[in-house]
């Protein structure tokens, strides 16, 4: 037999809650705002990570560059030379670590400047693109959402009445069932 009303009614509002969930997510992958800081997170973490591998060569640097001068101080001048070599071969990379930092603190200082017209013009046309692109998207899944809300409630509705229907003829089979019992009886019961 068919499910009862109270569980169809959970179903349908299980249905509409995973739903609106679905187009809150969906509108949030779509929403320009959400696109932008999410690419804006995503190069703090590629930055932060330049950094931390810059800031970890830079310390080894110092700690290598003090071993070398210790050494060189404690050994005879003749051993200085070759620490010395020793020492510039060490650091040959330390140029690109100070290029990357360098790079990295005017990406940081003009972050700092307001954007130009010309760059802001350009960062309103992609948000305007982004918002051409994204809206019928959004639309489609709201009316494809909507149908299937609908689908679900005239499905809902076509099984409670089959219960209602089905409840009905129940009662009529019982009390007919009863009056064809109760005709049995009296028919059988002796007249005095």
């Amino acid at each position: 037999m068919g499910q009862s009303t109270e569980e169809l009614t959970s179903q349908i509002e299980d249905t509409r809650a995973r739903m609106a969930s679905n187009l809150d997510t969906l509108q949030d992958r779509v929403s320009p705002s959400a696109i932008v800081e999410r690419r804006k997170q995503a190069m703090r973490g590629r930055f932060s990570s330049v950094k931390d591998k810059v800031m970890g060569t830079a310390h080894g640097a110092t700690g290598s560059v003090s071993s070398a001068a210790s050494s060189a101080a404690s050994g005879a001048t003749g051993a200085g030379t070759s620490v010395a070599s020793t020492a510039q071969d060490r650091f040959e990379g330390a140029p690109l670590a100070a290029g990357l930092v360098a790079f990295g603190a005017g990406v940081v200082i003009s972050s700092l400047w307001p954007a130009s017209r010309i760059e802001a013009e350009a960062a309103h046309r992609v948000v305007e693109t982004a918002k051409e692109q994204g809206q019928p998207l959004l639309e489609e899944a709201r009316t494809a959402g909507q149908e299937v809300a609908q689908n679900v409630k005239d499905s809902a509705m076509d099984s409670a009445q089959q219960v209602k229907d089905s409840a009905h003829g129940s009662a009529r089979a019982v009390q007919d069932e009863a009056r064809s019992s109760a005709e049995t009886v009296r028919h059988q019961a002796p007249t005095s």
